[in-house]
């Protein structure tokens, strides 16, 4: 079963209600999402062992290891990758409240 966000399930409910665009606007959102999902090649320096671990870990979880360097940048600028240090905080806090 699939499990649906509150806005998912907004955006559901409000289906009816919704028109499309075209002309103009919609190759204006085109353009937007295009550039939004455009991959930039970049040069990186990297320390040998790190790049040795991360090629281990990715091929663990059966990744290329410039997809697992890309998704732990990702993770990084959108706030969504957290330091162990405080995922334990975390745990701690909750585990005192309760």
């Amino acid at each position: 079963m699939i499990t649906l966000t509150s806005e998912e399930k907004n955006i559901e409910n409000d289906i009816d209600n919704m028109v499309s665009v075209s002309g103009e606007k919609k190759d204006k959102i085109e353009g937007i999402l295009r550039k939004a999902n455009k991959n930039k090649s970049i040069s990186l320096r990297i320390a040998e062992f790190d790049l040795n671990r991360l090629k281990e870990m990715a091929k663990s979880d059966n990744l290329p290891y410039q997809t697992l360097i890309n998704s732990i940048l990702h993770k990084y600028i959108t706030n969504q990758l957290m330091e162990k240090k405080e995922i334990l905080k975390s745990i701690r806090i909750l585990n005192n409240n309760y």
